[in-house]
């Protein structure tokens, strides 16, 4: 059964919009996996270490048969093993950044991964490309559309279309 998942990608090191597209197709290669929708191109200023260059950022919906702790997996093996991305220092520069935000409107929490994203309602760099590409997509614990989350939100994040 194919349930959609909204996955955000942010990059901020090298080639940034060659590499969301890269992130996006990669996204799309995986077994199980069809990108069914993008969002456009943002700059963003950084969130927590401010002292690193602005992010290129965009948000996708797939089709996924995959659970999600297998997707989380995949997501993981595409930042590690496709761009090098190494954890050294929270919310610090990095070619590529994959969370998945939002699976099929389910709740979940693990050591490992909690949904919907613990942060999607507070973070422009997401909600204003998730709002692009379903702006009536409800948030699962707060019961507000993304649109709605997005009106409300305040934040002294830039968020530039490019």
């Amino acid at each position: 059964m194919h349930k959609n998942a909204y996955i955000a990608l942010g990059s901020n090191q090298g080639d940034r919009e060659l590499y969301l597209l890269r992130g996006i197709a990669e996204t799309g290669r995986l077994e199980g996996c069809r990108v069914t929708a993008i969002s456009p191109f943002y700059e963003t200023s950084p969130v927590g270490d401010l002292q690193q260059p602005n992010f290129y950022n965009a948000v996708i919906e797939i089709e996924t048969i995959l659970e999600p702790m297998q997707l989380l997996d995949a997501l993981l093996h595409i930042e590690t093993e496709i761009f090098g991305r190494v954890r050294t220092t929270r919310w610090g520069a990095r070619t590529m950044d994959l969370d998945l935000l939002l699976f099929d409107g389910l709740n979940m929490e693990n050591e490992r991964l909690i949904l919907p994203h613990p942060r999607l309602h507070e973070r422009r760099f997401v909600l204003q490309p998730l709002n692009d590409i379903a702006p009536e997509i409800t948030h699962p614990l707060l019961g507000k559309t993304v649109s709605e989350l997005l009106s409300v939100l305040d934040s002294n994040e830039t968020v530039t279309r490019i």
